[in-house]
């Protein structure tokens, strides 16, 4: 058995070496088995009646008169659901009691029962015993791993790991879309695009089919412009710089992205193609309509830099929204 485990282990090591980073989960768990492991046979070694995973609920209930699930559950956070089976588990083996709230019969109070209380006395001697032993592992590693654990934490609490690896996916998938200045051959992606979104949410109006069905003539021999995003070649967003009169400035309109394509920082690069080309034409200021129930699409605006503004009455039925852009 002994020999079978040793392979086992070294065949794991084999692996984390091959995979690398790609096994950090399968590798904290395996620790996090081992130390578990040894835990439950300290505990037995110790004649100590409790288990590791009772071991955070144990230890406030030991260092507080009384608790409730909720207070405990936020002291170590657990679920409610979670501290509330583990005290179901230690109410059994006799360690802890549970009555009502004298003050407020709606709230449980936990507290230990005797044999709870003579554990927490008895168990001391394995803490400090156990205290001494992680001391001399960190003594002799080169890495502090209870500090590096704090720093995890803390890191994976600002942001988890989860959050990061899409970042990386949208950021890497964007490097494959490409923003192209607008041609004849996308006149009927720029409407259908437009069309698709507009559809969805709201109805077609006569200033969306104006500018739709006439990009030339309504945005380009204007002075305006029209960008595409292609995506292995195929046009999977759009979104126009129109010259407003009325305004004496530029408006960032007609913006459409596939929903096959969201997810890609799509809306965004066509965003900046716009802001960048307002630019360079020594434009001031940006000006958008847009409509509040278009959340990512406003959250994206003020990535961009847009705030809101109260601006003319609108020819839009839709828009409950103006935003501006300072250049």
């Amino acid at each position: 058995m002994t020999n079978y485990v040793t392979s086992y282990i070294i065949s794991l090591m084999e692996l984390f070496k091959r995979a690398g980073k790609m096994a950090m989960g399968t590798r904290v768990r395996f620790l996090s088995e081992q130390i578990g492991q040894d835990a439950a046979e300290i505990y037995r070694v110790y004649e100590n009646d409790i288990q590791p995973k009772w071991f955070p609920v144990f230890y406030v209930l030991s260092n507080e008169e009384q608790n409730t699930v909720t207070s405990i559950a936020e002291a170590i956070g657990h679920s409610h659901a979670s501290v509330s089976k583990i005290l179901t588990e230690m109410s059994k083996a006799g360690l802890v009691l549970e009555k009502t709230d004298s003050q407020d019969r709606r709230r449980t109070k936990i507290t230990l029962s005797k044999k709870g209380k003579d554990l927490s006395e008895k168990i001391e001697r394995q803490y400090a015993d156990v205290n001494e032993a992680i001391e001399q592992i960190s003594a002799q590693a080169t890495n502090n791993l209870w500090a590096a654990i704090e720093e995890w934490e803390y890191l994976l609490g600002q942001k988890s790991l989860l959050s990061r690896v899409l970042e990386i996916k949208k950021r890497r998938e964007s490097m494959d879309v490409k923003i192209v200045a607008y041609q004849p051959k996308y006149k009927e992606a720029f409407y259908k695009l437009n069309e698709e979104w507009i559809s969805k949410y709201f109805t077609m109006e006569k200033p969306d089919r104006d500018a739709l069905e006439n990009p030339e003539s309504y945005i380009l021999k204007k002075g305006g412009s029209i960008f595409v995003a292609l995506l292995n070649g195929e046009p999977v967003g759009v979104c126009a710089l129109i010259k407003r009169e009325d305004l004496g400035c530029y408006e960032l309109a007609k913006m459409a992205v596939s929903p096959k394509a969201q997810g890609k920082s799509i809306g965004f690069l066509l965003g900046q193609a716009i802001v960048e080309k307002a630019r360079e034409m020594g434009e001031q200021r940006l000006f958008l309509e847009s409509n509040t129930i278009l959340k990512p699409a406003i959250r994206l605006y003020e990535k961009l830099g847009f705030v809101k503004v109260v601006g003319p009455p609108t020819p839009y039925d839709r828009c409950n929204i103006q935003m501006e852009l300072k250049l």
